[in-house]
């Protein structure tokens, strides 16, 4: 039993390490998560973003970035010029703004298998772990500390904790498929 939680467990952290990816691709929305990954050098030290300025959303396609400390604003700006999220800032010398383009269709398209591929690893991780904890259950068989009855029983009891672990990985997918489509 200690063994499906731990990979119930291991399930659902795969579950929540995609929807975190998902965050981080651009669908025509300002999403403040598309910062989570670039790094300011601030004063010789690596620092997110979001913990040296207040990121907000003015517009449902523009991004405002207003650093504590003004004299941050150009090292913010390098910081976002450099990293791969292909959008310049715009500066104003009090905040920066990023304006987010609309995705041609071709690049929807693109981004849609890219959330259809990860969908597809978060679900062979998934896989994996079920798997891995079949093996040990059937190890414990082996061994003679379970009985055929308790093997059945887990055994069922892992697969319904698979089949809902995929059903959201599948509805996760949808979701951002629908969001990054929508025009």
């Amino acid at each position: 039993m200690n063994e499906l939680i731990k990979t119930a467990q291991e399930m659902t952290k795969t579950l929540n390490s995609l929807e975190r990816e998902f965050g981080t691709i651009r669908a025509g929305r300002a999403n403040p998560a598309i910062l989570d990954k670039v790094q300011v050098d601030y004063y010789g030290t690596p620092t997110p973003i979001n913990q040296m300025a207040q990121v907000s959303v003015a517009e449902a396609r523009i991004l405002v970035i207003q650093p504590w400390d003004k004299s941050s604003l150009k090292t913010i700006e390098k910081a976002i010029q450099a990293s791969d999220i292909g959008i310049n800032p715009t500066n104003d010398g009090q905040c920066l703004r990023l304006t987010f383009p609309q995705p041609t269709e071709e690049r929807r398209k693109e981004l849609v298998k890219q959330v259809k591929n990860d969908g597809e690893q978060a679900k062979v991780t998934m896989r994996n772990a079920r798997r891995d904890t079949m093996e040990k259950i059937k190890a414990q068989k082996k061994n003679n500390e379970i009985t055929e009855d308790d093997v059945k029983d887990l055994e069922k009891e892992l697969q319904k904790v698979t089949d809902k672990m995929i059903e959201s990985v599948d509805k996760a997918v949808a979701d951002k498929e629908k969001e990054i489509m929508t025009v």
